[in-house]
């Protein structure tokens, strides 16, 4: 007997949430039953947008947002800021051997003892920061994001704190899980500084004034800690709400998710598009840079394909050796070695920049999809993980170069 469709679907999204081989590998929980809830009446309206998505003239309104260029942007990830902290000790940590130091961004020491010292957390290192992203081309960087005062917030802190701004916007990039504010119907500091973060000035904007939002990793320990998908999505719910009430208007929230299930999960939690964090296939092995551009190409048509709007991420590199050879705290799963053959080879400039003009170019043919006219890159610093454009020490900024040859429009 044919399994019925909505059924089917809940199973795939129970499967990949419990899947303990995904990126941040959660492991198997009861909390996974919990997504049956999956409206079928959800699934159908995306059908139906599928449906006139492919069969309808581009609108006025589609054709006014073609006139100007894709914003484009960049993943932070701020582990760099506090060398106190366990986050930046790990990376330290991760980085230190002789054969990973050309990725040490260029605000790091060696000393002589040759121990490694990265301390990014200065107003001088952040305005540097913000000019090199300025003079690349960059439209905004997105923050992965948490509360005020948490470690990995100091990237944030120094970026809304700069004078020097000059234009380079931001956005937020985070998990429901660090809404939870301890007991149903309570949100984190981290909810209410977030809806605060997008009435902000320099808060990026899409769509005629909706500010772009990254939310991302849905996994089975958040749908349980919510009770369920159920109450993922009216978390989601009160996020617009509140938002709205704010002033800030009604947030353009991309679910950074696989195409299936993240199709289920955007019809059920109420995102506005599909995108993602990262681009990989977990299974190659040396394999060269083409192939991983290859990959992100792919699903981009994978997750337009859905009749969900999409923002395509740009891959500069993965390559996670370091943390697989000094595992960090926050990749339990990881045992030290294992999957050390797993990686792609470093881009050429000329590679990357070509990579991106494809990126702008799929995004002039999908007008549909790419309404929103964002793209994402990954990532302006995860060095360990081997995607970066900041320069690395002692200043090498070739990666910056091509991009530059591609957004100076």
């Amino acid at each position: 007997m044919q399994e019925p469709r909505g059924r089917a679907a809940v199973r795939d999204i129970v499967r990949y949430i419990t899947n303990p081989t995904s990126r941040h590998g959660m492991a198997r929980t009861r909390s996974a039953l919990l997504v049956a809830r999956l409206s079928r009446r959800a699934l159908l309206g995306r059908a139906a947008a599928a449906f006139v998505t492919a069969h309808v003239v581009p609108s006025r309104a589609a054709v006014g947002q073609a006139s100007r260029p894709p914003l484009v942007g960049a993943i932070r990830w701020d582990a760099w800021q506090m060398p106190t902290a366990a986050t930046t000790r790990a990376v330290v940590r991760s980085l230190s051997p002789s054969q990973y130091r050309y990725r040490l961004p260029f605000f790091s020491r060696i000393e002589q003892d040759g121990s490694i010292v990265i301390d990014g957390g200065t107003q001088e290192v952040m305005d540097r920061e913000i000019e090199l992203a300025t003079n690349a081309g960059l439209d905004y960087w997105a923050f992965c994001a948490y509360a005020r005062q948490h470690p990995m917030s100091a990237g944030l802190n120094l970026y809304l704190s700069s004078q020097r701004r000059r234009g380079l916007r931001f956005c937020i990039i985070t998990q429901p899980g660090l809404w939870w504010g301890g007991r149903p119907g309570r949100f984190s500091d981290a909810f209410e500084h977030h809806v605060e973060l997008l009435r902000h000035a320099d808060y990026v904007r899409v769509l005629d004034g909706r500010p772009l939002y990254f939310l991302g990793f849905v996994k089975a320990r958040v749908v349980e800690l919510w009770g369920g998908l159920d109450g993922v999505r009216v978390a989601v719910s009160t996020f617009r709400q509140r938002a709205r009430e704010s002033g800030a208007g009604d947030p353009y929230i991309v679910l950074m998710e696989r195409p299936d299930p993240g199709a289920h999960l955007a019809a059920a939690l109420g995102a506005d598009a599909l995108g993602a964090y990262a681009i990989a296939d977990p299974r190659a092995a040396g394999a060269p840079y083409a192939e991983l551009a290859a990959v992100a190409e792919r699903r981009w048509d994978e997750m337009a394909a859905t009749g969900l709007e999409v923002v395509p991420t740009v891959m500069t590199g993965w390559d996670r050796r370091p943390r697989v050879e000094n595992p960090v705290p926050w990749e339990a799963e990881q045992r030290p070695g294992v999957g050390l053959d797993r990686f792609y080879r470093m881009p050429r400039p000329e590679e990357l920049a070509a990579h991106m003009r494809r990126c702008l170019d799929w995004i002039e043919r999908h007008p549909r999809a790419a309404r929103a006219r964002a793209a994402l890159i990954y990532a302006w610093n995860e060095h360990d993980e081997g995607g970066w454009l900041v320069p690395t020490h002692p200043f090498d900024m070739s990666r910056l170069d091509a991009l530059r040859s591609v957004l100076s429009r």
